[in-house]
């Protein structure tokens, strides 16, 4: 989905390739919120789902934009490499990290 949602803003709409990271995470954490709440994590209690977007934007959401506007940086900014494969780089970091913050303390 981030990926995807990076190549659109990127090419179609001609946005600085930080400014299109931090939308298409932002995108990328709505729906990733939405499939782990009915799919991954749909055994245990849900609390009320503001309550649970909110500490899942709080730790998942706000991990992901620090993280993937850091490494993009260093990645694009400093190394030079195409925004769309450090994007794939940056993602696999992150959610290794997002799923464990999301099982011991969104999805509790």
């Amino acid at each position: 989905m981030q990926a995807i949602a990076l190549a659109v803003f990127l090419r179609l709409a001609g946005l600085h390739y930080l400014i299109a990271t931090a939308l298409a995470v932002e995108a990328s954490v709505l729906h990733n919120f939405i499939w782990h709440r009915r799919w991954t994590w749909r055994d245990r209690r849900q609390a009320r789902p503001l309550v649970m977007l909110a500490r899942y934007n709080l730790t998942s959401g706000a991990l992901s934009l620090i993280g993937n506007l850091l490494l993009m940086f260093v990645f694009v900014g400093g190394l030079k490499m195409n925004a769309l494969v450090a994007n794939l780089i940056t993602i696999a970091i992150c959610s290794l990290i997002n799923f464990t913050l999301a099982d011991r303390y969104v999805f509790v």
